[in-house]
């Protein structure tokens, strides 16, 4: 009888992307440490008051999924966009022209069933985002305009856009500031967690990361749109439409985005306000680099970020320390993402291992 030789143990192994996305933000928080020492402040209170503001109560975990919404959405939109090999960095716009569409179907269609309503406003907002953003592509397909730079001009004049509407035909007559009349409870989204402002959007974000995850990884377009974006050359060369792909890119981040403008304003605001974002589409494009792309690591990275931009503020209170430290803490992510090639290195040297 012949012995049978063991199997050999099953070996753990992060994937190379995954282990440079959380060795860049560990590196990040070892930094961020440092600074937070330089100004006298134990970086251990500092950073225990920052998770326990948001993770750390009920209201506080909300908070952080309620922040979480619209950085997921851009994120995803912007993630998609560079699968196709597209630099999208404009989704502040379309989240802003998302939000005042959506705005203006729920004031037009107050008196309408939330069943209907709802839909309705989410709808416009995709459809206005998307046309936003499809500007952005004619420009690039007719004219090979770089889309880096048209979609950030585009931004500027989706906001002032939005601001000429409020200050005008949109505008509340009741109100003093330039916002939309608010919204009727139909046109909002209901609210999940009693006493928390934590609304539906969040069960939108989790439909819209799943949806996403099997787009690409199990649909033919999905397949088509990562190939474009690895080598359109060679996507031309087997027959694929390119152009056609590259387009989808614009809407669909488009469309994203201004769902998240949705969000924010039937969710949070319950109005369209010309302060709809402090910069969340700015925020989602490290949120997008830091998850790889991948829409369950984009959920993950922007429920970090998130709960770096709600704790901020106690970490300030109750342990003195700027806020603002948070938003270098952000900026050091993206350069330990761009320095990944050398911060692997170093740790293969320090912990071995790793790629040869």
């Amino acid at each position: 009888m012949s012995a049978v030789e063991p199997m050999p143990a099953a070996k753990f192994k992060l994937p190379p992307a995954l282990a440079g996305s959380i060795f860049a933000v560990l590196a990040a928080f070892v930094v961020g440490a440092a600074l937070i020492a330089a100004v006298g402040v134990n970086p251990i209170t500092a950073y225990s008051a920052l998770f326990e503001a948001a993770l750390g109560s009920r209201n506080g975990l909300a908070e952080t999924l309620l922040r979480t919404v619209p950085l997921a959405l851009c994120g995803l939109g912007i993630a998609l966009a560079f699968r196709a090999g597209v630099f999208n960095v404009g989704a502040e716009g379309q989240l802003f022209l998302g939000g005042t569409a959506a705005a203006a179907v729920g004031v037009a269609g107050a008196g309408l069933p939330g069943y209907l309503l709802l839909p309705a406003m989410g709808l416009s907002a995709m459809i206005a985002g998307a046309l936003w953003s499809g500007l952005a592509a004619w420009l690039k397909l007719r004219f090979r305009a770089d889309e880096l730079i048209t979609t950030i001009m585009l931004n500027y004049v989706a906001i002032h856009l939005v601001g000429f509407l409020l200050h005008g035909p949109l505008r509340d007559p009741n109100a003093a500031l330039a916002q939309t009349a608010r919204l009727t409870a139909d046109a909002r989204l209901p609210v999940l967690l009693s006493g928390t402002r934590l609304h539906a959007g969040i069960l939108i974000v989790v439909i819209a990361v799943i949806l996403a995850h099997l787009f690409l990884w199990k649909r033919t377009n999905g397949f088509r749109l990562r190939v474009v974006g690895l080598n359109p050359r060679a996507a031309l060369n087997a027959g694929m439409n390119v152009r056609g792909t590259i387009l989808f890119g614009f809407l669909i981040c488009g469309a994203l985005a201004g769902l998240a403008g949705f969000a924010e304003v039937s969710g949070v605001q319950r109005r369209m306000i010309e302060n709809l974002s402090p910069g969340f589409g700015y925020t989602a494009i490290i949120v997008a680099l830091l998850g790889q792309t991948n829409p369950f690591g984009v959920l993950a990275a922007a429920f970090l970020f998130a709960a770096l931009q709600i704790g901020a503020t106690t970490m300030e209170s109750a342990a003195g320390v700027p806020g603002t430290l948070t938003t270098v803490i952000q900026g050091l992510v993206v350069l330990f993402l761009l320095g990944r090639p050398a911060l692997a290195m170093l740790r293969d040297r320090l912990f071995g291992g790793g790629a040869r």
